[in-house]
C-alpha cells in the first residue's frame, strides 16, 4: 500500500502538471471505485483543479466551486500519468482523468477491487473522510506520546492504525520500528518516556528521509515504480537477509495476509517473536532465539 512518502510524492508530482489545468472529463470503468453519490460525480467535470493535498494515504484534488475528488489507492492501486488519452485501454484501468495537460489514470492489480474514489464538498466533506489519526510528521512529542499511549496496543498495531497515526502502514513501520530499537510487540503503555521519544524521533527521521530518497529517484518524472518493497530498507520485505547494523537475519511475523520484519538483535535482545502459522505447529519446540532456529533447521 502506498504510505506517507509515496502518496507526498504522488501529491507534488500531480500537483505540478495539473494545479491551474482544468479537469475536462472523469470515466470511471468500474462500478466498484465510485463510494459516495453526493456531490454527484458529474459536477466536477469542467472544474479548475485549485489543490492537491495528501490526506493521509489519500491524494486529495481540491476543484473550484470547493469540490474534492478523493483517490484512496489501498493496497494494489496505482496512478499514471499519459500525455494523451491511450487508444486502447487496459483492463487494470479503473478510471480515467482527463486534464487540459494530460490524463491521469488509475490502475489497480489483482482480481480484488479495493481501491476507492469518493467525490467530497468542503473542508467539511475532505475531513468526513479523513480517519482522525495525528499527522505523525508535524506533531509534537508530547502529542505523539499522548495519542501513543490513548490505548494499551503492540507498536506495530499502534503505528499503522489510522485512527491513531496519518500514512503509516506496514513497510514503514517496520523501518520506523527499527530505526527506533524497539520491538514491534512491545505495549504502548509500557514505553518508557525514553523509549516514547526515540520513537517520535524514529518516525519523523524514516518519514522525511524516505519522502526525500522518493523524490529524487523520480527525479522530476511521474512516480511510476511505487511499491512496498525498496531497496535500501533495513527490514521491510528482507526476511533472512543480514542486519545492515548488526549482520542479524531479518526474521518476520506473519499474520494473515501481513508480515512483519524486525531485527531480533537490534529490536527484541535476541529473542524470536512467535510466528503464529508457524508456532503453532511447532508449539513447545518453538525456538526462543535465533541460534535454536538455526540448530532447528540443521536437524
Amino acid at each position: 500500500m502506498p504510505e506517507l512518502p509515496d502518496v507526498e510524492v504522488y501529491c507534488e508530482a500531480l500537483g505540478e502538471r495539473v494545479v491551474g489545468q482544468r479537469l475536462e472529463r472523469v470515466a470511471v470503468r468500474s462500478p466498484f471505485l465510485l463510494r459516495s453519490t453526493a456531490p454527484p460525480l458529474e459536477a466536477v467535470a469542467g472544474k479548475e483543479v485549485r489543490a492537491v493535498r495528501r490526506v493521509g494515504k489519500r491524494i486529495a484534488i481540491g476543484l473550484e466551486g470547493d469540490l474534492w475528488l478523493v483517490l484512496h489507492l489501498m493496497i494494489a492501486g496505482r496512478l499514471h500519468w499519459r500525455g494523451a488519452e491511450p487508444k486502447n485501454i487496459p483492463r487494470n484501468v479503473l478510471a480515467l482523468f482527463r486534464f487540459s495537460t494530460g490524463v491521469l489514470t488509475l490502475t489497480e492489480a489483482g482480481s480484488e477491487r479495493r481501491a476507492a474514489l469518493h467525490v467530497a464538498a468542503g473542508e467539511a466533506g475532505l475531513a468526513a473522510l479523513d480517519a482522525g489519526g495525528i499527522d505523525a510528521l508535524g506533531a509534537t512529542e508530547s502529542a505523539f506520546a499522548a495519542m501513543l499511549r490513548s490505548a494499551n496496543h503492540t507498536l506495530k498495531r499502534a503505528l499503522t492504525d489510522p485512527h491513531l497515526f496519518s500514512g503509516i502502514g506496514n513497510a514503514y513501520s517496520d523501518e520506523i520500528l527499527h530505526r527506533a530499537r524497539l520491538s514491534p510487540v512491545a505495549l504502548t503503555q509500557k514505553l518508557g518516556d525514553a523509549e516514547v521519544s526515540r520513537l517520535h524521533r524514529a518516525v519523523r527521521d524514516v518519514l522525511t528521509e524516505w519522502t526525500a530518497r522518493l523524490r529524487a529517484e523520480t527525479g522530476g518524472r511521474f512516480p511510476e515504480k511505487v511499491t512496498a518493497f525498496r531497496e535500501g530498507m533495513a527490514v521491510h520485505g528482507r526476511y533472512g537477509q543480514p542486519c545492515p547494523d548488526c549482520g542479524a537475519k531479518i526474521q518476520r511475523i506473519r499474520y494473515r495476509a501481513n508480515e512483519t520484519n524486525y531485527c531480533p538483535q537490534c529490536q527484541t535482545g535476541g529473542r524470536l517473536l512467535a510466528d503464529r502459522a508457524l508456532s503453532r505447529l511447532l508449539r513447545e519446540d518453538w525456538p526462543r532465539t535465533v541460534e535454536e532456529m538455526e540448530a532447528l533447521k540443521r536437524r
